[in-house]
């Protein structure tokens, strides 16, 4: 690998940003190509109207899913990738997550959990990473909570969040689903770019949708540089797909039924495979009593009796965010009645890996399919339905009177594994380095990655992983 040409890095989320970030501190070039803009940091990604129900920032591309239905998925196309948007959770996996579990259909991964270790310590300290006390009001439901079944168990939650935010009630109102304007949340962009950002060494241009891969003469497995759908081309030491799990998986596939690898390659078969975006599902409790907490999510809930789920606390809820998701016939005094009343939690159960649930693309030709089958993983399924209903119960025995919502196919916060790594090339498609199985030059370094989805968010892993093949890439070759 050349130590003059620069790594292109596609896409500038969690694990592109990582990767860079690494790359450019190693005095090694990079160029990052990003496909969305830079967001404006004047507070208008907190304005809730444009966020949430005109979804001013949102992707607006249409997908089909496997009964040919279109639908729009909540993907985030800007400088920062989707953490620009995400609620700062910044969770480990657990070391039994880095196994497989067969009874929940869970891939293995190709190294355990002490390999990551160093990067966790290392994206934590990056990312401000801070633990916040309960607010009076939580403090006292999950009290409530726990004292009537000991199966709940608390923990604190850990956020991406620096301690500044509690002087800013706007902002702290206004972090889980929002875009921070001043940089108290922890994003890609803030806390990682921005250190980066004037450093000769690193490019970063946007507007810049990859549609290509570039390859040696009569070498179609030896990557050389990507194609925009702009005419441009750029070449490189190295390509690092970053874009996604929803997006790399899509510009691989292309690559190889173009080339015809797709027939010749041993990991093209699995390329778009396993796909996984977590069981999610939005709880809220309405309480007899208005609620005064501000920052609310702060604590995480287990029970050993669902291994596989959790329920973390949401952020603020008033109404003007419930409104947002409820028709519009329905007056605002009720909105706002309700608003003041609700106590919000997202339900998640990881989801097992099954190779046909995966993501198809279009070739440019076709809208990009989504084929996500619940009945393919019914443990997980079955999982979290039992947790939903165990949790509004204790809800209800706490005194909030509980109603859910399953996200859907819409709810791609967490798009990860349609290019899992692992040792075997059948099995796998990137090796426990992040390298294409059979190809040269050809990394991933987002979620696409990750064998298992865990039971807690997946963007510290994210981080991590991108951290480490960072490091892996600034001293290939030396």
């Amino acid at each position: 690998m050349s130590d003059t040409d620069p790594v292109i890095v596609v896409g500038s989320g969690a694990g592109g940003a990582s990767v860079a970030y690494t790359l450019v501190n190693a005095g090694r070039p990079v160029l990052m190509l990003e496909k969305g803009g830079v967001l404006p940091r004047d507070g208008t990604t907190l304005d809730v109207k444009r966020v949430m129900k005109e979804g001013q920032f949102k992707n607006k591309e249409p997908w089909v899913n496997g009964q040919n239905q279109v639908f729009i998925p909540g993907e985030y196309y800007n400088l920062g990738g989707k953490t620009k948007w995400y609620g700062a959770a910044l969770l480990r996996y657990a070391p039994h997550e880095f196994l497989a579990d067969e009874e929940h259909q869970c891939l293995a991964w190709p190294f355990g959990y002490r390999e990551l270790v160093p990067y966790y310590e290392e994206a934590e300290r990056l990312l401000d990473v801070n633990h916040f006390d309960n607010e009076p009001e939580l403090q006292a439901l999950i009290d409530r909570i726990v004292r009537a079944d000991p199966h709940w168990k608390p923990d604190p939650l850990p956020l991406g969040l620096k301690r500044e935010i509690l002087n800013d009630e706007q902002e702290a109102k206004h972090f889980d689903g929002f875009a921070s304007a001043c940089g108290y949340k922890s994003d890609a962009e803030w806390s990682l770019l921005d250190r980066i950002r004037d450093t000769p060494a690193f490019r970063v241009e946007t507007g810049k949708t990859v549609n290509g891969l570039i390859h040696a003469d009569g070498d179609p497995a030896r990557i050389t540089g990507v194609r925009c759908t702009d005419g441009s081309s750029h070449r490189g030491s190295a390509v690092v797909l970053a874009a996604g799990a929803m997006s790399s998986s899509r510009i691989l596939q292309d690559h190889l039924a173009a080339t015809g690898l797709e027939t010749s390659l041993a990991c093209a078969p699995l390329v778009g495979a396993n796909f996984k975006m977590h069981l999610n599902s939005a709880l809220i409790g309405f309480s007899p009593f208005s609620n005064q907490d501000v920052l609310r999510k702060t604590a995480i809930i287990f029970n050993e009796q669902y291994p596989h789920s959790t329920v973390q606390c949401l952020g603020w809820i008033d109404g003007d965010i419930l409104g947002s998701e409820l028709p519009a016939a329905v007056p605002k005094f009720v909105t706002r009645a309700m608003g003041a009343r609700a106590y919000g939690f997202f339900v998640t159960t990881e989801d097992g890996s099954s190779p046909d649930n995966r993501i198809v693309s279009g070739g440019g030709a076709s809208y990009p399919l989504m084929d996500y089958d619940l009945q393919r993983i019914k443990p997980a399924a079955r999982e979290h339905r039992r947790l939903v209903r165990a949790f509004t119960v204790r809800l209800l025995a706490a005194g909030l009177v509980g109603v859910d919502k399953y996200m859907g196919m819409a709810g791609t916060a967490h798009a990860l594994g349609t290019m899992v790594t692992g040792d075997d090339p059948a099995a796998s498609v990137v090796d426990a380095c992040g390298r294409v199985h059979g190809m040269t030059g050809l990394y991933v370094g987002d979620g696409s990655v990750l064998p298992r989805s865990s039971r807690v968010n997946p963007a510290l892993s994210i981080y991590a992983w991108g951290l480490r093949l960072g490091r892996h890439l600034a001293t290939a070759g030396r």
